[in-house]
């Protein structure tokens, strides 16, 4: 127990109703932490004996998993009151031990935002006689769409107020915001509960008024038709995944939607889109192993298949010159090749060859170049193709760790590429780069309001030896001058699904960390595509165990350098994320002063079997499926975080989740963190913090989702015993 005169001295708040706050303090290594000594909830045992496939689980706390889930998505206000009791005293319980960090999270949020400039806006992109752009206003959350006569700005004219569509919902997010290419009308996309579901509305660019009725049900992507009045969406099924694809011409108000595609493929997935020079209507269905894409000629066209899907497959179109260019992994190329086919099949011929190392993320095509995004040795670089010659050459950069991007646009018939540039020290930068003279044009560098020298840090691309002896790369920010002595705390980011690769890019926020004496780390573990595509096939099935044991191995390599030192390490991770994260604290707690897991996919054998879930069909050639083979079903359960909880000393956690998240359901965080405190034989903390109005992506709004990072780095901050008033960047 504290002395109490000790907390008196610390300005420590005090409970409502009592004369003085009891703290209990957590010792590591090198810090005192401070937490309050409240009484954790205690969720309800009802256990549930699950049997498949010969084998038997038991579940305590399944029932957290409401019954009329679906129905909760669209409407939270119908989730059980005895689920809504649990949640909402973990969220007050939540709320009271991070009370202490209330200064601290104020602090963090004020430093965050005063690093965006308030009145921000994107460089425009021109299209025929408009350019188009987003800017913000200050204060604004969302922000205006606008467009201006091409080479005018001063014309400009606000085409969507999007903070005037939030006003007063408790959640907001846009999807698609796409211009009919006449220039005439504009389509939107709205989610107001964090389902993901998303109505789309229809205006004439000329008055702002409404055309038509609201669509509801879409997935929030639209593509207009070449005769610029039909519209083409996606609706979800009863379960919630994105299977059909409608049309309307939006000038007959006589007409319904038309039903042009249904998938019928639970395990694929729709979406839409069009080819470069928008000549087709693209309609792609796919899984995480397989594609198939179907062509859309004229608006009233019948979707015709460019070529059917074969198992492990995947093809991605761009036309140029009568022919498509086609990204594709066919015939073994790993790492994916260029092939090139008629607009209306046959043969396919070789354009560029595959090359085992060197990843072809993406395809653009214009009418005289096609440009290429590529990644080797975890660094990207763009090459870029004069069609007529064949000849190439690449743009690169010398900094050890970077992100490029290749930003699209909406005109094909042009020499200019817009790419953007960052670095964990470097703050993005949006290029115009002419491919026939080379000629690279600065448009724009991010403007930090409260100061930012790249000088002040130093950012390092470092090699860790993993413990079957690959090579793991791991990207490094800290301050300048850092003394490699293990004094440090470490927030160590991962991710590690998906083929999914964390950029090195520049991201103001963790700067709140890393003023305060952090070292930031990036692991780019295996299951990702840092090195390639067999970087990703070697962390994922049955070599699964790989992302795990290579984030760890990073934590403990980082230690030996002097970075930290075990139980000075954050691990922090979002989603699968939160998988990798809980499977490293089961692997091994000690490495961790504590753990932050968002929206944290973690019951994995459970929600693999359950086949009504919206992504579980899709995500079988992710993860196996243990409802038809045994050796999948006991892979997973040799993992999975949540069936892994066993009595011993967990760091401290702090777990989120979104009530109306379809991705990770809401009962995943909420039943580990009850097990996790069932089990818990040490005194950190166990937190949980359910979003009651919003979904996977948290709150929505540029300042408020500053709030939860805010949160989550304080709680990053107390666990490592940092100092509290130490940044230098407010």
């Amino acid at each position: 127990m504290v002395n109490q005169e000790w907390i008196k001295s610390q300005n420590l708040p005090l409970l409502p109703g009592q004369p003085m706050r009891i703290y209990r303090v957590l010792t590591t290594q090198k810090s005192r932490i401070m937490f309050p000594q409240i009484p954790a909830p205690q969720t309800p045992k009802r256990p549930e004996t699950i049997t498949q496939l010969g084998r038997s689980r038991t579940d305590d706390y399944a029932w957290l998993k409401d019954e009329n889930w679906r129905e909760v998505m669209k409407a939270p206000a119908k989730l059980d009151p005895k689920i809504r009791a649990v949640l909402e005293a973990e969220n007050a319980y939540t709320k009271d031990m991070l009370a202490g960090t209330a200064d601290l999270q104020a602090d963090i949020f004020t430093q965050m935002k005063g690093r965006i400039k308030d009145d921000d806006s994107s460089v425009p992109s021109p299209h025929g006689l408009w350019e188009y752009g987003h800017k913000y206003r200050p204060g604004d959350q969302h922000g205006v769409y606008f467009r201006h006569t091409r080479g005018k700005p001063e014309t400009q004219t606000v085409i969507l107020d999007a903070d005037k569509l939030a006003a007063g919902a408790a959640y907001f997010d846009l999807g698609s915001v796409v211009h009919s290419d006449d220039h005439t009308l504009l389509a939107y996309a709205v989610d107001t509960k964090g389902s993901e579901k998303y109505a789309v509305t229809i205006l004439d660019l000329q008055t702002g008024a409404p055309v038509g009725p609201t669509i509801e049900n879409t997935t929030g992507s639209v593509v207009w038709g070449q005769d610029h009045k039909t519209l083409f969406w996606v609706e979800r099924d009863e379960n919630e995944r994105p299977s059909t694809v409608f049309r309307q011409n939006i000038s007959d108000a006589s007409r319904r939607p038309e039903q042009i595609f249904k998938e019928e493929d639970p395990g694929f997935f729709v979406s839409i889109g069009q080819s470069d020079n928008s000549t087709f209507v693209e309609i792609n269905t796919h899984n995480h192993t397989t594609s198939e894409t179907w062509l859309i000629e004229t608006p009233q066209a019948q979707p015709k298949c460019y070529r059917k899907r074969e198992p492990g497959v995947e093809y991605d179109l761009h036309e140029h010159g009568g022919h498509f260019y086609i990204l594709t992994n066919r015939d073994g190329a790993t790492d994916f090749k260029v092939m090139r086919a008629s607009l209306t099949g046959g043969d396919w011929e070789p354009v560029i060859e595959h090359r085992p190392g060197t990843l072809i993320l993406g395809l653009e095509t214009y009418a005289g170049h096609m440009t290429r995004i590529e990644r080797a040795n975890a660094l990207p670089r763009i090459v870029v193709r004069n069609m007529t010659s064949g000849t190439e050459h690449a743009i690169t950069f010398d900094e050890q760790a970077y992100s490029l991007g290749l930003s699209g646009g909406y005109e094909y018939d042009t020499q200019l590429m817009r790419f953007t540039y960052s670095s964990p020290t470097t703050p993005d930068q949006v290029f115009d780069y002419n491919m026939t003279t080379r000629e690279r044009v600065l448009r724009k560098t991010r403007q930090v309001p409260s100061g930012h020298e790249p000088s002040d840090y130093a950012c390092e691309r470092i090699n860790i030896t993993a413990r079957d002896g690959e090579s793991v790369p791991v990207t490094l920010i800290y301050k300048s001058g850092l003394k490699k002595d293990g004094g440090a705390p470490l927030l160590l980011y991962g991710y590690g699904s998906y083929g999914i690769t964390i950029p090195a890019g520049f991201r103001t926020g963790i700067l709140s960390l890393v003023d305060r004496g952090f070292v930031y780390a990036i692991a780019h573990i295996r299951g990702g595509m840092a090195k390639g595509y067999q970087w990703y096939l070697d962390g994922k099935m049955k070599t699964k165990h790989k992302t795990f044991d290579d984030f760890v191995d990073a934590g403990n390599a980082l230690c030996e350098a002097g970075y930290t030192q075990r139980g000075k390490v954050i691990a922090h991770g979002g989603s699968a994320g939160g998988l990798l994260v809980g499977a490293a604290v089961n692997q091994d707690p000690g490495l961790f002063a504590g753990a932050i897991a968002a929206v944290p996919f973690v019951d994995v054998l459970n929600t693999m079997s359950d086949e009504s879930l919206p992504l579980t069909p899709p995500e079988w050639p992710e993860w196996g499926n243990p409802l038809i083979r045994e050796t999948d079903y006991d892979r997973i359960a040799a993992y999975s975080p949540y069936d892994n909880v066993i009595a011993r000393d967990y760091p401290a956690m702090l777990i989120t989740g979104g009530l109306t998240d379809p991705r990770v359901t809401y009962w995943e965080p909420a039943k580990w963190a009850a097990k996790l405190r069932e089990h818990q034989t040490g005194d950190a903390p166990i937190l949980l913090k359910i979003n009651m109005d919003a979904g996977h992506q948290g709150e929505s709004g540029r300042y408020d989702s500053l709030k939860e990072t805010a949160m989550e780095y304080a709680f990053a901050v107390t666990v490592a015993g940092a100092g509290a008033g130490a940044s230098q960047s407010a």
